[in-house]
Order: C-alpha cells, then sequence, then structure tokens
C-alpha cells in the first residue's frame, strides 16, 4: 500500500551567493540543487519511512537526472515520472537582507509545465492512503487540470487530501490558482498552513478566529499550523498542542514547510500519535535550515532522534 501520492513541479535551484544579490544583473549562483516544494516533500517522507509515489515530469537533461536520482535514493517510487525532451524546469533565488526571498522560476515552459489530466493514470490513487497536494504546483492551467482528475480519484477510492497551500505571492499573478487553492482547500482533510497562508484563506480574521472557522468544515480533521521561528502546533476539535522552536543557526530557510510537512504525514500515515508526529515534524523544520540548498537538510529518523536526543541534553544542561 502506497502512503502517500505527491505531485508537481520539479525542478533546478540556484541560489544566489551573496545577500541583496540582484537578479537582474549578472551574479554568482551556487547550484544545481533538486528542488520543487512536492519534490522536497516527498523525499522527506520517504526518508521518514513512508511509502511516498510521484507523479510529475522531468527533462531528459543532467538537472533531470540530478532530481531523479535523488528521488530513487531516498526511496520514492517514480514510476509515474515522465521524462521529456523539453528542459528541467529551474528556479533562481536571492536571500534579502530582512531574510525575504525573491525567485525567478521557469515552470510552465519547460518539462515541468507538461503535468496535464494526461499525467494522472485513471487509478492512480487505488489503494493510496493520503494524496499530497502542494500550493505552488496550481500555477498553470494543465496542472490545475490535474489535481481535478486526482481530487475526484481521492474521493472515488476514499483517498484522504493533505493539502500545504504554499502560498507565493508571485504565482498568484496567475488568475486561476487562487480559485483552485481555495478549491483544494474546500476538499482537504489535513490542512498544513503558515500564518501568511491562513491569512489568504481568511483576510482580516486572527489567527485563532481563522484556525476555528477551518475547523467548521465537517471534512476537515486537523490543522498542523507552522509559526516559523514560534514553532508550530496542531489543532484538531478535542486538543491543540505546541511544539517549541529549536535554537539552531540558519543557513537557508527554502524548504523548511516541505520538509517540516514531509515529516509530519509520514508519521500520521504510519500511526504516529499527533503529539508524536508534531515533534518530529518541528524537529525536521529546524534540521533544515542548517544547511546551505533547498532540500540538502532532509533528515532520516537517526539524525532527527540524534538532534531530538542533544536538544534535551542541552535543556538539561541549562536547568
Amino acid at each position: 500500500m502506497i502512503h502517500i501520492i505527491a505531485f508537481g513541479e520539479m525542478l533546478a535551484e540556484f541560489m544566489a551567493e551573496r545577500i541583496d544579490q540582484r537578479l537582474d544583473e549578472p551574479g554568482s549562483f551556487r547550484g544545481p540543487f533538486p528542488s520543487g516544494a512536492p519534490v522536497i516533500f516527498a523525499d522527506q517522507a520517504a526518508r521518514q519511512g513512508a511509502r511516498v509515489k510521484y507523479i510529475g515530469h522531468l527533462g531528459a537533461d543532467a538537472f533531470g537526472d540530478a532530481i531523479h536520482d535523488r528521488l530513487v535514493q531516498a526511496g520514492v517510487d517514480v514510476g509515474c515520472v515522465k521524462r521529456e525532451l523539453l528542459p528541467t524546469g529551474t528556479a533562481f533565488v536571492t536571500y534579502a537582507s530582512d531574510g525575504s526571498r525573491s525567485f525567478v522560476f521557469n515552470v510552465t515552459a519547460s518539462a515541468s509545465g507538461r503535468l496535464g489530466r494526461d499525467s494522472i493514470r485513471d487509478d492512480v490513487l487505488q489503494g493510496c492512503q493520503y494524496l499530497h497536494v502542494m500550493g505552488s504546483t496550481l500555477n498553470n492551467d494543465g496542472a490545475i487540470k490535474a489535481v481535478d482528475a486526482l481530487l475526484s480519484q481521492a474521493e472515488a477510492f476514499g483517498v484522504k487530501v493533505s493539502f500545504d497551500p504554499n502560498v507565493r505571492v508571485e504565482m498568484l499573478q496567475f488568475e486561476p490558482m487562487a480559485a483552485a487553492l481555495r478549491k483544494v482547500f474546500e476538499r482537504c482533510h489535513v490542512f498544513l498552513p503558515s500564518e501568511t497562508d491562513l491569512e489568504f484563506f481568511y483576510p482580516g480574521l486572527s489567527l485563532e478566529e481563522a484556525i476555528a472557522q477551518c475547523l467548521q468544515r465537517d471534512q476537515l480533521e486537523w490543522v498542523a499550523l507552522k509559526l516559523g521561528n514560534g514553532g508550530c502546533r496542531y489543532i484538531d476539535r478535542n486538543q491543540s498542542l505546541h511544539a517549541k522552536p529549536f535554537p539552531v543557526t540558519e543557513v537557508d530557510p527554502t524548504g523548511a514547510g516541505d520538509c517540516f510537512g514531509g515529516t509530519f504525514m509520514a508519521a500520521i500515515a504510519q500511526g504516529f500519535e499527533p503529539q508524536r508526529a508534531l515533534h518530529l515534524a518541528n524537529a525536521a523544520g529546524a534540521l533544515a535550515v542548517t544547511r546551505l540548498g533547498p532540500m540538502e537538510g532532509n533528515s532520516t529518523p537517526d539524525q532527527l532522534n540524534a538532534f531530538l536526543q542533544e536538544d534535551l541534553r542541552n535543556d538539561r544542561q541549562i536547568a
């Protein structure tokens, strides 16, 4: 049985070497790094022991080889990843002094842009436990048709939907994306937003008001809320749990939320209690930011346990 099926953009990422380096002028970049929000999620979920299958498109080039090999190494089933004559998608990112990031993406005109209804086998979700949807994927008409087909299958086969909105302002310039995000939100069982994501769905409401509105929907079972430097929370209709932030030195925040989600969903799919799933996911997100590269900080259970043991020892020394 497949625990989780993920799908979407598969990118080679290049990172500006200098803070405040502009993307409209020459500069030095490091890369390529395997990337794409759902790729990071799938890699981490598989490393945590979940059986994961991926649906997407890669170029028949060296960048595509790097991403393909990385997923295979993690244990992801790539039988539904198609190779194309188009180039592999790319992302260029630069960091500002205030911690913000700017991106230039090539998704639609790349192999990733081939994702569409024809990418989805009619029985691909049969026997699957969770379909994971990443909001950043819904940036073109083909991807929206693909998610519509997958949502129909999820309903037909009794598959639960987990949803990380991953709302990015630069992608909302594609006008159908906002409606697609709301459609997935209405169908999801597990919701993994950030505070910014909640503001998109519930503008003008406080954090607690937005969470209360989420849980008024019968289908939604729980919310796993990413709070950045504030740690994270798990909320359902019976309990609210909080996990404190870990004191780490941040090197690169890219992918931390995807790593959190991959760990949380892998734990839930394997039957872990919410408190344990939240604790592990929180640690995974913290570890992710300590390495340069969007998924170079992804972790195994042994690495997470070692990190948690070290944190516990530090707490005892302080006490």
